[in-house]
């Protein structure tokens, strides 16, 4: 983990201004040590002239939004938990291909590189009485310890039962019961403009209170740059309640007390709060957590192709009238794309689905998202002036695109996480694989990084060892991607023992190896 104002969280800009996650991290780094407290001079409080009096009649509804903010911290801040998480030192060698021909030797006689222990802040908030809390992906993702305060001061042990990277979305629980909850609203009925509310912990504040309002819906632009994920859904509200790091995974709240969102990232040059700040839409969130609650994952329903929002010479190429719609890419090599076998084409602008209106490429998204796999949806296109309609079976988006269940997934465009192992694995090119000595036809992923003190650090070694195949459970397996791999790991619980069969090209151990790991140890 890293501040916020590091490489790894600072992501791409919006106009001039990057968009960052707004978790607090603190490992070794006390965000609010630099952070200054003055206090504020009250003046004496004097009786009011009668010629003034008539005035108060006019502050009666500010007086009412007063006590109507207070009414509504009264009722959720209780619902809310600071997330404080702790990642274990971990043991990186850089990966073959990264050292110098030549070099190997060199650069081995160094040894693994252990990590220093990093801990992270961030928010959430509980919305069922026996424990269960939302919160963000990257509040929680690749922590070895996770604990929940509450707002009387208990302190519990929290359980990630899983996680998306693709929405930024986390489910955690605790052991308790008779919890105060907040109740989940609908942010479809928000509107720009009403205010609204963010509760949270920023820059190590429990549980303070920002207003403002809703500035914006539907934000995506540069606010993708937060993901790796092609099937990432980016459709924030944008609100002016301040929003700081430590806040992220805590509620957007409305107006009658009911969640709108999850505050997730901030706009800023600084890393700290300057007007804008992105949360993301409840109702999203509350489908992501229903999948991760009852499945263990998130059953995401895709139409298979790639989709990008409209501009103006590609409205007047399809023959609307006004710039709107998804216009269709391709598809992804090698996956099932439903909507090519439906009759969609590249080029093609998708205007409607079940009958809905589409402006934009996130709301297709969030109505796809309210799907599940193996549905089947009427969708509407415009091809050079003439319309369409198709009715399309939606797929499942590979396994590999998702976490859940500590199970591991794709953390980026090369590295996927396995937290049941404890290890990180990189795909393994042809030309990889023939360098490190594997035979024609033969693939496996490299071991990248092993976390420190679990069973892979003692059996695995990162930067040299490949994974080419799963022995056990039967039937064997071969490992020619990391979607092979989660396949398996998948439908594996704790105290499941796994064996792979993992090759190593270089010194002593060179050749294959049987491994035997234990889920969960």
């Amino acid at each position: 983990m890293s501040s916020p104002d590091s490489p790894r969280r600072r992501f791409g800009a919006f106009g001039t201004i990057a968009i960052v996650a707004v978790i607090a991290f603190v490992g070794g780094l006390i965000i609010a040590s630099g952070f200054n407290l003055t206090p504020f001079g009250f003046a004496q409080q004097r009786a009011i002239p009668a010629n003034l009096a008539s005035t108060t009649t006019a502050s009666a509804p500010l007086t009412d939004l007063s006590n109507g903010f207070v009414s509504i911290v009264d009722h959720v801040r209780p619902a809310v938990v600071s997330i404080t998480t702790e990642t274990a030192p971990r043991v990186q060698r850089a990966p073959q291909g990264q050292v110098p021909p030549g070099m190997e030797d060199f650069f081995r006689q160094f040894g693994p590189q252990r990590s220093q222990p990093q801990e992270g802040l961030g928010s959430g908030f509980i919305v069922s009485p026996d424990g269960y809390i939302l919160t963000n992906n990257h509040v929680v993702a690749d922590a070895d310890k996770v604990s929940v305060k509450l707002f009387d001061g208990r302190i519990f042990k929290a359980k990630v039962i899983g996680r998306d990277p693709t929405t930024d979305v986390a489910v955690i629980k605790i052991d308790a019961s008779g919890l105060p909850t907040a109740a989940l609203g609908d942010d479809g009925k928000a509107q720009v403009g009403q205010w609204v509310l963010a509760i949270g912990n920023p820059l190590n504040l429990d549980f303070t209170v920002t207003a403002g309002i809703i500035s914006a819906k539907g934000r995506s632009g540069s606010l993708r740059n937060l993901y790796a994920s092609q099937y990432a859904i980016v459709d924030y509200i944008q609100t002016d309640a301040a929003i700081n790091p430590g806040n992220s995974g805590g509620p957007l709240v409305d107006i009658n007390g009911n969640v709108i969102g999850i505050n997730s990232a901030i706009a800023s040059q600084t890393g700290y709060y300057s007007g804008y700040g992105f949360a993301i839409p409840i109702t999203l969130a509350r489908s992501v957590m229903d999948d991760l609650i009852k499945y263990g994952r998130v059953r995401r329903a895709i139409l298979g192709v790639s989709i990008q929002d409209v501009d103006p010479a590609g409205a007047k190429a399809a023959g609307l009238k006004e710039i709107r719609g998804a216009q269709v890419g391709g598809s992804t090599p090698g996956l099932a794309s439903p909507a090519q076998e439906a009759g969609i084409q590249a080029g093609d602008v998708i205007i409607g689905l079940d009958g809905q209106a589409i402006d934009h490429v996130s709301q297709l998204q969030r109505l796809i998202r309210m799907h599940k796999p193996g549905e089947t949806v009427n969708v509407s296109v415009m091809r050079y002036g003439k319309q369409l309609d198709f009715k399309v079976k939606l797929a499942e988006a590979p396994n590999d695109e998702q976490v859940a269940n500590n199970d591991g997934g794709q953390t980026d465009s090369a590295t996927s996480t396995y937290d049941k192992l404890g290890i990180a694995v990189q795909p393994l090119s042809t030309d990889d694989a023939t360098r490190v000595g594997l035979s024609a036809g033969e693939r496996g992923v490299l071991v990248s990084d092993v976390k420190a003190g679990t069973p892979a650090a003692q059996k695995l070694a990162p930067g040299s060892d490949v994974i080419v195949k799963v022995l056990s459970p039967a039937p064997e397996h071969a490992v020619r991607g990391p979607a092979d791999l989660q396949q398996v790991l998948s439908k594996l619980k704790n105290g499941d023992v796994i064996s792979l069969l993992v090759y190593n090209g270089s010194g002593p151990a060179k050749g294959t190896r049987v491994v035997n790991l234990q889920i969960g140890e």
